[in-house]
């Protein structure tokens, strides 16, 4: 599949799996723009899903706000071939202190892997 309908597949898996996209750019058409880097075709989508990040804000105390929203990363490995990469930032903010070790952020962390696994099963389905 090329980048641009990877781009595009990732996108509608993540929407039909209840993220929204809140933002997206290509960190590759900026740095090749601005300092000629030549680098193959990058996209960061940023997911959200508005029940989870509000649940997350109020058990974090508002501080994961700074890792919002879930980034959703597609790279072309080669022409034809993309990878697609998730960082759980609900699990990074439990780890880095932003967000307690507690049955609430436990909870959040299943939830929204669940949603995560969907928009996944999403993904394989049109393979």
């Amino acid at each position: 599949m090329d980048h641009e309908a990877a781009v595009d597949h990732v996108r509608e898996a993540f929407l039909d799996a209840g993220f929204g996209v809140a933002t997206e750019f290509s960190p590759s058409e900026l740095l090749n723009e601005k300092v000629d880097a030549g680098r193959d075709p990058y996209h960061v989508l940023g997911a959200c899903n508005p029940n989870m990040a509000d649940r997350a804000l109020d058990a974090s105390e508002r501080r994961i706000g700074g890792l919002f929203p879930c980034n959703v990363v597609v790279w072309q490995e080669e022409p034809g071939v993309q990878t697609v990469y998730h960082v759980s930032i609900m699990k990074l903010a439990r780890l880095t202190g932003m967000a307690p070790d507690d049955e609430t952020m436990a909870g959040i962390i299943g939830d929204t892997g669940e949603l995560v696994e969907a928009a996944w099963a999403n993904l394989d389905a049109a393979e």
